[in-house]
């Protein structure tokens, strides 16, 4: 067993390429959206993971493929559940809950964003 901080102020320089979120499943709408990450717990394909994910000013759609706790670590992102049009900005330290099966537009409202999250399939 272990504990693992999760600091606030994570930079993109300090996460590993991912390829962009389109190659995680997301729809780019605008801009392009580089992404980034580290695992901190489990591994991308296992069914309960937790890792920072990070990406670049822009605007995306994605079905949420697994429930999702996050928290911001670097940033500002406004999230709307399309399904409810309920729209949530969220910053340094807030956090969310999404379920599985969820349609979200995801708006990066600074230069780079980074969240932590804790992930179910």
């Amino acid at each position: 067993m272990s504990l693992t901080p999760i600091p606030k102020g994570i930079t993109l320089d300090q996460l590993d390429p991912w390829g962009t979120v389109a190659d995680l499943g997301s729809e780019i709408l605008e801009g392009d959206p580089r992404a980034f990450g580290r695992m901190t717990d489990g591994a991308p394909d296992s069914p309960v993971s937790a890792a920072f994910f990070g990406t670049t000013r822009s605007r995306f759609r994605m079905v949420y493929p697994f429930n999702e706790q996050a928290t911001v670590v670097t940033g500002a992102v406004r999230l709307t559940d399309e399904s409810t049009g309920q729209s949530t900005h969220f910053g340094v330290g807030d956090s969310w809950f999404v379920t599985k099966g969820t349609p979200v537009l995801w708006e990066i409202l600074s230069d780079s964003f980074v969240k932590h999250y804790h992930a179910v399939a």
